[in-house]
């Protein structure tokens, strides 16, 4: 049992929800932040036994109150998952201000908005693991997601600074680049076009919740204090980085 009390933004489904359980059955003690979909995070605290906390993590003061709850709650954050995304997809010259903002707030912005709310007791306590959950588009690029990959291209700049700034505490700092997984994002997607996404995978197949979940297992461990700034690719072969 590691004792760590470990935080989820958009940890209640999808990539998030498998994030969350992975780390409860690891022994963390989790909490899991949703901000849309009340219906799926009560479900989820039922199946799952973790609480769920509704915020907006493009708000700043609004993570600041939700991580001074959740301290009081459960304790001090020592592992923080950045995994809340949202996607406003459409090309440049159709996309508006709106689309843009919303994209670079909730899923960039958000890093800031949630490190800056935990840096401060993990520097005190000598120790932290924050895993930034970034895209394979956000390393290659997609057509129609000038936002989205700006911003997940964003967090993996954020990663490799704040890595640099949190070494010397024992603090690591890394990203996942998760390639198409198997989700309600991507099963969104037209069968056509995912028939020939699935085409460019090498390993077959689009990837699973679980997939990353162990990836973040192996990154958050108390003894993998000696990987920080770095990014892990889990995308079966498709983008190679």
């Amino acid at each position: 049992m590691t004792g760590h009390v470990a935080l989820v933004t958009g940890g209640t489904r999808g990539i998030g929800k498998a994030i969350s359980v992975a780390l409860k059955n690891a022994g963390y003690t989790v909490a899991a932040n949703y901000n849309g979909n009340d219906e799926a995070a009560k479900a989820f605290k039922e199946e799952t036994g973790i609480p769920a906390y509704k915020f907006d993590v493009s708000d700043f003061k609004a993570c600041q109150a939700a991580v001074a709850q959740i301290t009081k709650d459960i304790g001090p954050v020592g592992v923080l998952i950045n995994n809340a995304g949202i996607t406003r997809d459409g090309t440049m010259h159709k996309m508006d201000q709106d689309q843009w903002q919303a994209v670079i707030d909730t899923n960039l912005g958000s890093c800031f908005n949630m490190c800056r709310a935990v840096i401060d007791g993990m520097r005190g306590k000598s120790f932290g693991r924050i895993v930034n959950i970034g895209s394979i588009n956000g390393q290659a690029g997609q057509y129609g997601q000038v936002n989205y990959a700006a911003a997940k291209s964003g967090m993996h700049g954020f990663t490799k600074a704040l890595a640099q700034e949190g070494a010397g505490k024992n603090i690591t700092v890394n990203a996942i680049a998760p390639g198409y997984v198997d989700t309600d994002m991507v099963r969104a997607v037209p069968p056509a076009v995912l028939e020939k996404i699935i085409a460019r995978i090498p390993v077959g197949r689009l990837g699973h919740a679980e997939d990353i979940a162990r990836g973040v297992l192996f990154l958050v461990a108390d003894d993998a204090d000696f990987i920080t700034g770095s990014t892990m690719s889990i995308n079966g072969g498709q983008h190679m980085y």
